[in-house]
């Protein structure tokens, strides 16, 4: 799919999102041996969210973030939204489905007016995205002022010595898991092939700074392979 472009692409995102949804959190902490719920957390943390927050999840898929978020933050008013109507149903179902008001929308083109959020997430959503300017500068009209963003995603692997090893992951395990665990080794391709493709930790900073947002920064963790990105609206 990497030929893939604009409104052709993000129909096979959904696509293939659409047929491992109710596999999605089990092989996520299968393929980080359960690290990305610490992530997550710390995505979170970096909102600096007040008490009664108003916060959207975009790419949101089952829900893990937003259900964090309503968690620590029980006065808050979280919104769950995903582009593919599968993760919802499943989100939806889920222990803590009716703690978050979910949403089928495009990250690209959200439904909200302008200047309505305290803090705006995602999860492994920007580098599925066919436009990271036009989702950016999104997150940002959806912000008030002063609103935080925050972005955990996959980063491709810096050139080191343990670089072999993480391709072996990316290229050989993942898409084992993939076809195991959900019956879908496509999937699990497409997953290091974009990750691979898509913007380095500092490139995706710069596209931060670029769509207006104010002292950006990130972190890297599992061995530079995933990056916590985070920013101010003015």
């Amino acid at each position: 799919m990497s030929h893939l472009t604009g409104a052709e692409r993000a129909r096979y995102v959904q696509k293939m999102f659409g047929r491992i949804a109710r596999r999605y959190d089990l092989l996520n902490r299968l393929m980080t041996v359960g690290q990305d719920v610490r992530w997550r957390k710390e995505a979170i943390a970096r909102l600096e969210l007040p008490a009664r927050a108003a916060v959207a999840d975009l790419g949101a898929g089952t829900g893990d973030i937003a259900f964090e978020i309503a968690r620590r933050y029980p006065d808050a008013f979280v919104v769950s939204s995903d582009f593919t109507p599968e993760m919802v149903w499943v989100g939806k179902a889920r222990r803590w489905g009716d703690s978050v008001h979910w949403l089928i929308a495009d990250a690209q083109n959200l439904p909200f007016k302008p200047g309505v959020f305290d803090g705006v997430i995602s999860g492994f959503l920007m580098r599925n995205v066919p436009d990271v300017d036009r989702a950016l500068t999104e997150q940002r009209r959806a912000l008030k002022p002063g609103g935080r963003v925050a972005s955990l995603d996959t980063t491709p692997p810096r050139q080191n010595w343990y670089r072999p090893l993480l391709e072996f992951h990316l290229h050989r395990v993942i898409p084992l898991l993939g076809r195991l665990v959900a019956g879908d080794a496509e999937a699990y391709t497409y997953l290091p092939s974009s990750t691979e493709k898509f913007l380095t930790a500092e490139r995706l900073a710069e596209q931060f700074s670029q769509a207006g947002f104010e002292a950006v920064g990130f972190v890297r963790r599992m061995f530079g392979t995933v990056g916590i990105h985070w920013g101010r609206k003015p």
